[in-house]
């Protein structure tokens, strides 16, 4: 059970970073700026991202 609830935890932070990372570059895009990332600049705002609601989550 805890594994499963590990596991659920990482799958969530995973996404919601994902969804707040382009969602931020993105109304970003209709302020007027345009930013573009390489794949390694992504891949770690991604996890970091991903650490910071994983905390969050945490009780």
């Amino acid at each position: 059970m805890k594994y499963l609830c590990a596991l659920r935890d990482l799958v969530i932070s995973l996404v919601a970073s994902t969804i707040i990372i382009y969602g931020l570059n993105i109304i970003a895009g209709f302020a007027g700026a345009d930013y573009n990332f390489s794949n390694g600049e992504v891949f770690i705002i991604w996890i970091l991202m991903a650490i910071l609601i994983n905390n969050c989550l945490k009780k």
